[in-house]
């Protein structure tokens, strides 16, 4: 596979991203209806200063859902230390990354600033198309 697919041109790049005051309930329904692993949370200015993944969320769930309990903040749930990949990672780095971890998604960052997100399917998609012989050839 040539070096020069990289994270950035495998990312998905329409974000949806949380606010960390946002209630966390609300941050649960919208990663349900897009069918979203986890959302990036950003603050005013657009930092990255966390991510929301369904792990976070399932303690919240089966409490709001079976014991009425109420949510809280996305920021007393999201997990703040995030593993990032840059823009110019090779794919097959993110792949290496992806099998030896539990991350189902990370952001994808450039000169510190978030720029999209890229997903195990994602890198699944340019690995399988690595693979895929040239159908053109007679």
């Amino acid at each position: 596979m040539k070096e020069s697919k990289t994270a950035k041109k495998a990312m998905s790049r329409g974000l949806v991203t949380l606010s960390p005051d946002m209630d966390v309930l609300e941050a649960l329904r919208i990663l349900v209806e897009q069918r979203l692993s986890g959302a990036p949370v950003v603050d005013q200015i657009g930092n990255l200063i966390g991510m929301l993944t369904e792990r976070d969320c399932m303690q919240i769930a089966l409490g709001a859902g079976y014991h009425s309990e109420d949510g809280g903040r996305v920021e007393n749930f999201m997990t703040p230390s995030v593993v990032t990949v840059d823009a110019d990672t090779p794919i097959t780095e993110v792949a290496e990354l992806f099998a030896t971890s539990h991350f189902r998604r990370l952001p994808v960052m450039e000169q510190g600033r978030l720029i999209g997100i890229i997903s195990r399917r994602d890198v699944l998609k340019q690995l399988e198309a690595a693979w895929q012989p040239d159908r053109h050839r007679i």
